[in-house]
């Protein structure tokens, strides 16, 4: 996160409580990794922590390099596949379905793709401006990127549950604030960004008269503020 290793800390922490809590209003299994994404979302943020304190100077190079590497392995490498694979997984069937699959897929190239260049180039991340940049020559590919946003914002925007849309077009809208902004830092400040909003996946699960498997569920207390884009489908 930005601004410091406390910072992250403390967001790590509440992402954590919140998707413990997501996750005991779990009834399907196949709810079951999209329910995860606060959780996975607060172990990156405890990680970008550590990176925090091995710029600093509080932890040796040996740490700071693991940190990193964790830190850019789940922004880079995964959230590309899990994000498209668990909203495919929640989607009936149907034409949605069909092209959430093929960004599945893509999703699945641009993973390969960057935890390859993670793997055999070298991973750096420096301070900047109140933010971390990180950088490795692979990831940072535009045409890469370009299809690393497709696969993510795209299958959820194509989703059929009308929370998981909106979370989608929240997440488009900061993505190009953010690059337009903070582009030394994109990658710090935007899985930031997506980790505060993942809050809200809470109420998906938690309402007793919501069922992510039922696609117009949502919650009463969120309706209000994402009603221009709940009536959308």
């Amino acid at each position: 996160m930005c601004f410091s290793a406390t910072a992250s800390f403390v967001a790590a922490g509440v992402l954590g409580t919140i998707g413990i809590a997501t996750l005991r209003h779990v009834r399907e299994p196949r709810t079951l990794l999209f329910a995860a994404v606060p959780l996975l979302f607060a172990v990156h943020q405890f990680s970008e922590g550590m990176v925090w304190l091995g710029l600093e100077g509080h932890i040796g190079k040996a740490a700071l390099d693991r940190a990193i590497f964790g830190f850019m392995l789940y922004a880079h490498g995964l959230l590309p596949l899990l994000m498209p694979l668990a909203i495919l997984l929640m989607e009936p069937p149907g034409p949605r379905r069909t092209a959430i699959r093929a960004l599945t897929a893509l999703g699945a190239l641009v993973c390969v793709w960057d935890v390859h260049g993670l793997l055999f180039y070298p991973d750096t991340a420096l301070i900047s401006h109140h933010s971390i940049a990180y950088r490795n020559p692979m990831t940072g590919n535009l045409l890469i990127s370009g299809l690393y946003v497709l696969a993510t914002c795209g299958a959820m925007l194509l989703s059929s549950h009308r929370v998981v849309r909106a979370y989608g077009v929240l997440n488009a809208i900061g993505l190009t604030i953010v690059a337009l902004v903070k582009g030394n830092a994109f990658a710090s400040v935007w899985c930031f960004y997506a980790a505060a909003l993942s809050i809200m996946l809470y109420w998906q699960f938690a309402g007793r008269n919501i069922d992510v498997a039922t696609p117009n569920g949502t919650s009463p207390i969120l309706r209000p503020l994402l009603l221009p884009w709940l009536r959308r489908r």
